[in-house]
C-alpha cells in the first residue's frame, strides 16, 4: 500500500485541458520546479521538474528522490518524462514515459497517434490500443497545460488523461482566491477540488495566478485516509 501510496504522490495529478487557450507564445519557454513530498505529514521526498519549449515542440521531465523509508520501500517509477509539440491549444503530447532511472526502460508508455486517433498503451508486458479523444493529456503534461488554457476555462475542467496504464475522464470545480503558505511564502490561488464518485481518492491542486497557473500545492487522500501533499519549494519561469 506504501509504495502505491508513494507513487500517487508524486505523479498523480489529474487536471487540465481547454477548448480555447490563449496563444502559445504567452506561456512560458521554461520552468524548473522543487517540490516536497509529505504522507501524513512526514517527509517522504523531493521532486524536481524541468519543463522546456522549443519552437513548436515541448519536453517535460520529472525526478522524484525519495528520502527516509521511502527510499526503502520505493519500487515504482521514478522519472517521467513527456513530449509532444505545442499549438494553440497549448500542449499535445505524443508519447509519455515512466521508468526506475533515467538509464532503465520504461516500464510504462504511452504512445499518441493523432492522425489515426489511437492511443497505445504499453505496461507489464501487455499492449492495449484504445481511441484518442481530442484534448487528452498525459499525468505529467496536465501540470504544465494550464499555462495554456483562459483564466475562464480554469473555472470548472472536464478532460481526458492517461498514466500510461488507463484513460479516464476527469471533472474539476475551482474556487478563486484562496490564500495557503508555501515555500515561496503565502499565495493566492485558483483551488481545484475533483468532482468525485463515492470511493474515489480526493485530489486537489492550487494553481498561483502570479505564476502563470503552475501548480504550487497537490493534495491526495486515499481510501485508507493516506494524506499525501506535494508543496512547492522553489520555481524558476523564463518567458
Amino acid at each position: 500500500m506504501r509504495n502505491r501510496t508513494f507513487d500517487c504522490v508524486v505523479f498523480a495529478l489529474a487536471l487540465a485541458l481547454g477548448a480555447v487557450a490563449p496563444p502559445a507564445s504567452a506561456a512560458a519557454k521554461s520552468v524548473k520546479a522543487a517540490y516536497n513530498a509529505f504522507m501524513n505529514g512526514m517527509p517522504i521526498g523531493t521532486i524536481s521538474e524541468n519543463f522546456e519549449a522549443d519552437g513548436s515542440a515541448y519536453r517535460i521531465v520529472s525526478d522524484t528522490k525519495p528520502m527516509g523509508l521511502a527510499a526503502l520501500i520505493q519500487r515504482h517509477p521514478l522519472r517521467f518524462t513527456s513530449t509532444g509539440r505545442i499549438g494553440r491549444d497549448g500542449l499535445r503530447p505524443t508519447q509519455f514515459d515512466a521508468r526506475r532511472s533515467a538509464t532503465e526502460s520504461p516500464q510504462v508508455s504511452a504512445e499518441f497517434d493523432w492522425g489515426q486517433k489511437q492511443l497505445v498503451l504499453r505496461h507489464e508486458g501487455k499492449t492495449e490500443s484504445v481511441a484518442l479523444p481530442t484534448g487528452t493529456q498525459d499525468r505529467l503534461s496536465v501540470m504544465y497545460q494550464f499555462m495554456f488554457l483562459s483564466p475562464e476555462r480554469l473555472r470548472q475542467l472536464e478532460f481526458p488523461m492517461t498514466n500510461g496504464r488507463k484513460l479516464d475522464r476527469y471533472r474539476y470545480r475551482a474556487t478563486e482566491d484562496v490564500e495557503i503558505d508555501t515555500g515561496l511564502g503565502r499565495l493566492k490561488t485558483l483551488h481545484l477540488v475533483k468532482q468525485r464518485e463515492p470511493g474515489d481518492t480526493v485530489t486537489e491542486v492550487w494553481l498561483s495566478p502570479q505564476h502563470q497557473y503552475l501548480p504550487v500545492k497537490l493534495l491526495i487522500i486515499e481510501k485508507e485516509n493516506m494524506r499525501i501533499e506535494q508543496v512547492i519549494q522553489s520555481l524558476d519561469v523564463r518567458d
